[in-house]
């Protein structure tokens, strides 16, 4: 499911898109503000870190590590995360959520089946499933951005102290 990086790709800068689209940026600010309100935020960075790690966007990757250990997550865990399924360290919950991160990054491979909207259904509530689905939807645009324009470099953020 993950594509390896293309050889000779780098991290020049080829667009500086904030500056560009300035209310754009700032749009997307206020919805991933706003996206995944009411989950448990280790659930949301283990999340946006496996999306982000799917589509390839270093940025995001370093990002949501960072704020993921910040938050008391495990190395272990998140070394194993490509690998979620091979291991018991993850719970039905995150699995479901990993699961539908999964089949919503990567919409080709048969769109989101039946099962795995299903098995989330079982492990969240409406309103949850909702927001889960909201985070997926802001963290797969923000790797787009990134993986396209190359705007921010990585390793370069700083989580919050």
């Amino acid at each position: 499911m993950i594509t390896p990086p293309t050889p000779g790709l780098n991290s020049t800068p080829r667009l500086d898109f904030d500056a560009l689209v300035p209310r754009f940026s700032a749009a997307m600010a206020r919805l991933d503000s706003v996206a995944g309100l009411g989950l448990e935020p280790s659930l949301r960075e283990l999340v946006r870190l496996h999306a982000s790690t799917i589509n390839g966007c270093a940025y995001c990757i370093d990002m949501h590590a960072k704020d993921a250990r910040a938050g008391g997550e495990t190395q272990q865990r998140l070394d194993a995360l490509p690998a979620w399924r091979e291991t018991d360290w993850f719970s039905p919950r995150e699995q479901a959520a990993l699961a539908l991160t999964e089949a919503v990054t990567v919409l080709t491979d048969g769109h989101v089946p039946t099962d795995v909207f299903d098995a989330a259904a079982q492990q969240f509530a409406p309103d949850e499933l909702a927001q889960l689905i909201s985070l997926l939807v802001t963290i797969n645009a923000w790797n787009r951005i990134g993986v396209a324009t190359r705007c921010w470099e990585p390793g370069s953020y700083q989580p919050e102290a």
